[in-house]
């Protein structure tokens, strides 16, 4: 599925590089993602400057007390556009939770869900969201994350989009095309499942790995053919960057979040992760009947038009709901095919990260 670049690494490097790899854990996610990438579609260097994680394995050793009291600090991660944790910040909601017991509650903002997770694994927070691929990387790399709840947003949220005026009308036309995606995303998932319903791989399109804000500078000059991108950035290509959707993810992909939390937070503090969730799930329901709201406080937020937002909000899903094993089938297929083109180094069992009896 990838276009023929030539990696400046030999493969004896790359297992040596592995099996490093494997023995130094605190090193994990972020050599992942490297390793994972210079696998098979070496592009431009990511300028990652992530801490460096520290892995905890599952202890088998009796776990502390799950109650919530003034001693416990709840750390969460959150990103700006993935608007229910961002509303219960803004709101205060969760910090009215913890009020009775005195327990205290952290914020740390993060601009993509693979920092977010190395903060995770290192320990600097104990919860948080983000979308199918990172969770995908964290658990190849060993990280001990859990799956706790998942969020069903929607095939309709993500999409590859052409300009108006493009003679491109159907995926099979998009061979030998240059195509702008985000590495690692829900879309570069997206764009891998469109390619194959059309017997096509990566290796027949030019993959052009941009970040959303550099691919919409990129598809508004047609340095690019086409675009997997999800909302809102969709939202604002179709009506700021006269985008026209050649396809949603509909029968492609899932376009699913996940509510993470660390092993150790799930162990020691379950009531607490109850009380996280119970929260995000009021939250979720308010905001799945107030679109207009929650589009004109992520407005201000991200700097996008409140109208544009709330074209995205219309179409999206919320909900704080429990994992089932439909949902573990479509996350293993994900992870499946990343394995398969060498974006993570071996396979995992999506099963193992899932954690039982919380959500």
């Amino acid at each position: 599925m990838f276009p023929p670049f030539k990696s400046p690494f030999q493969l004896e490097h790359i297992q040596q590089a592995w099996r490093q790899f494997r023995l130094k854990s605190s090193r994990s996610l972020s050599l992942l993602f490297a390793l994972g990438i210079s696998l098979s579609l070496i592009t431009a260097s990511c300028s990652s400057n992530a801490p460096t994680p520290t892995a905890s394995a599952p202890s088998a050793a009796p776990v502390a007390s799950s109650a919530v009291t003034s001693t416990t600090t709840v750390r969460i991660g959150f990103q700006k556009a993935a608007s229910v944790l961002s509303l219960l910040k803004s709101k205060g909601l969760l910090e009215q939770a913890f009020a009775a017991s005195g327990a205290s509650v952290t914020w740390s903002e993060f601009p993509a869900g693979q920092p977010l997770l190395e903060a995770l694994n290192s320990g600097s927070i104990d919860f948080g969201y983000t979308g199918e691929a990172p969770p995908i990387f964290a658990q190849a790399a060993g990280v001990p994350v859990r799956y706790v709840a998942y969020d069903p947003w929607g095939p309709k949220g993500e999409a590859i989009v052409v300009p108006q005026d493009s003679p491109i009308k159907s995926l099979a036309e998009l061979k030998g095309k240059k195509v702008g995606v985000a590495k690692g995303s829900n879309t570069q998932y997206l764009l891998v499942s469109a390619l194959q319903s059309v017997g096509l791989t990566f290796d027949d399109v030019e993959v052009k790995f941009l970040k959303p804000a550099d691919a919409r500078a990129a598809f508004e000059r047609k340095d690019i053919d086409a675009w997997s991108i999800w909302d809102p950035y969709l939202a604002v290509a179709e009506e700021q960057a006269n985008a026209r959707i050649l396809t949603d993810a509909t029968g492609l992909a899932p376009n699913r979040g996940y509510y993470l939390a660390s092993q150790a937070f799930v162990d020691k503090s379950a009531d607490a992760l109850k009380v996280v969730l119970d929260e995000v799930k009021k939250e979720s329901e308010w905001a799945t009947n107030n679109p207009t709201e929650v589009a004109k406080f992520l407005s201000s937020s991200l700097g996008i038009e409140q109208t544009v937002l709330e074209k995205a909000e219309k179409r999206r899903e919320y909900g704080v709901l429990p994992i089932t094993p439909e949902v573990i089938r479509n996350q293993q297929k994900i992870a499946d095919t990343f394995q398969a083109i060498k974006l993570i180094p071996k396979p995992i069992r999506i099963q193992d990260a899932v954690s039982n009896g919380v959500s």
